[in-house]
Order: structure tokens, then C-alpha cells, then sequence
């Protein structure tokens, strides 16, 4: 979707009817990354970025809660191949393998912030951008190797 100048806009967050009114989603509650050493993963969470743990199970999972989202981290070793049950009611398997992204919320004043935290504690900055429609963002790695971000919310119009 772009405007009469060609700038690219947001698309509008996807509807359906119903015989209610309009159905639509509001965002997102949880994002999930893979990891198969969790102790590490606990550690450079919680030590490097400063989460606390919402929920863990040993080999399994970690869980952190990110602003009003969750993070949800899954030893796919075990949730790809493992049922599991709440109350009775199966949970899907499920779980990705490799390399993962997700990026976090920052002020413009706290990239810079981020990035001397992050070099305390020995994480490289792969990647920093400055985006043409204004924004910017660091990208770095946790222990599992995923892509991590910190992005300032003017890069996608947000507040």
C-alpha cells in the first residue's frame, strides 16, 4: 500500500466479518524463539537484557514477560517431539529450528544505551541502522544464535 507520493504505508490490520461486527486482531500476546541450552539462554535473558522469568521447566521452556507480550523460549528438542497437556486439552507440537528474529522496543536515547550494555557483557553488534523514513536499530545474537534487535517504533510509524 503506498500513497500518491509512492511512500509506502501500513497495510490495515486484517478484518473479518461477522454477524456481531468486525473481527480484529489486536496484536500479538506471545513470541517464541528456539534454544536447546536454556541455562545459557536464563542467563544472557535475565543478566544481559535484564527479563525476569515469568515461568520455566526444566528442558523445556522459559518464559519472560516483555512489556505487555511474553517471550516465550522452547527447547524445540523436546516441544517438537513431545505432547504435552494442560487441563486435559494436548498443546500442538511445535518449535522452528534455526535462527530465529524478534526485535524489542527502544527509545532513541536507549539504543546507545543498549549497545554499551550489550559490550559489557561481551555481545557484538552485528548491525546498526539508520532508516531512511527515520528509526533505528541494532541487531545482535543471544547464545542460540538468534537474531536479536532493539528498534525504535518510529521505523514502522508506531508510537
Amino acid at each position: 500500500m503506498s500513497d500518491e507520493a509512492g511512500a509506502s504505508k501500513p497495510s490495515p490490520a486484517p478484518t473479518a466479518g461477522n454477524a456481531t461486527g468486525t473481527l480484529q486482531v489486536r496484536g500479538v500476546i506471545e513470541t517464541t524463539l528456539s534454544c536447546t541450552d536454556l541455562d545459557a539462554a536464563e542467563r544472557f535473558y535475565t543478566e544481559v537484557l535484564g527479563f525476569d522469568v515469568f515461568a520455566k521447566e526444566q528442558g523445556r521452556h522459559l518464559f519472560f514477560r516483555c512489556g505487555d507480550t511474553m517471550l516465550l523460549l522452547f527447547n524445540t528438542e523436546h516441544t517438537s517431539t513431545m505432547a504435552t497437556k494442560v487441563d486435559g486439552a494436548p498443546i500442538p507440537l511445535h518449535g522452528t529450528t534455526g535462527a530465529a528474529h524478534v526485535a524489542f522496543r527502544a527509545g532513541e536515547a536507549e539504543i546507545d544505551l543498549w549497545k554499551r550494555r550489550l559490550g559489557e557483557h561481551g555481545v557484538d553488534i552485528e548491525s546498526e541502522v539508520r532508516w531512511p523514513e527515520g528509526g533505528r536499530s541494532i541487531y545482535f545474537r543471544d547464545p542460540a544464535g538468534n537474531c536479536l534487535e532493539f528498534i525504535t517504533p518510529v521505523t514502522w510509524g508506531l508510537d
